[in-house]
């Protein structure tokens, strides 16, 4: 309640400093609402003649604006239905279509079937594989020493067939 000659201030000291604080920044919004509204009728009577310039400009605006386009809507007035746009017509992409379809088409890898693909592996396909590459290896080496023993021995047979070839001569050459 207001005391008869103190106002809001004797109230505010009444309800305690939390209560007052509200109402100090309730008085603050007043005050800042009532100068924007004497700022407002002010510019109101100061602002008409700039107005009439403004609406000016919105009617030629509105003349400016871009022509209506119907698409969708079917009109009841005439002068509407002149404004109507013919319903589009799809472009062709039946060879857009054809052209995705055939690259889409997968093209038969392998023409017959491997039988030695469909059967399963035996358990130790993974050990020969490991092995292979060190079974090349040996198998070269063993052709170059194939190779070898192979002129050891012809060398041998020549060295024979000479000393056999000088022995000959020396007989036929006793002979005569």
């Amino acid at each position: 309640m207001a005391a008869p000659g103190g106002g809001v201030e004797a109230e505010e000291t009444a309800a305690g400093p939390a209560l007052g604080r509200l109402e100090e920044e309730a008085r603050r919004r007043r005050e800042r609402l009532r100068a924007l509204r004497q700022r407002t009728l002010q510019n109101k009577d100061s602002g008409e003649r700039e107005n009439k310039q403004f609406r000016e400009d919105d009617e030629e605006e509105t003349v400016k604006h871009k022509e209506l386009k119907l698409r969708n809507y079917e009109p009841e007035d005439e002068e509407l239905k002149k404004r109507k746009v013919p319903q589009a017509k799809p472009a062709s992409v039946e060879d857009k279509v054809k052209d995705q379809l055939e690259a889409a088409k997968p093209e038969p890898i392998i023409d017959e079937v491997d039988l030695a693909n469909l059967a399963p592996r035996k358990p130790d396909w993974d050990l020969k594989r490991d092995v292979a590459k060190k079974l090349e290896k040996l198998e070269k080496r063993t052709q170059r020493a194939i190779a070898e023993l192979i002129r050891e021995r012809l060398k041998g047979q020549e060295e024979e067939l000479a000393s056999a070839v000088g022995s000959a001569k020396q007989e036929g050459s006793d002979s005569d």
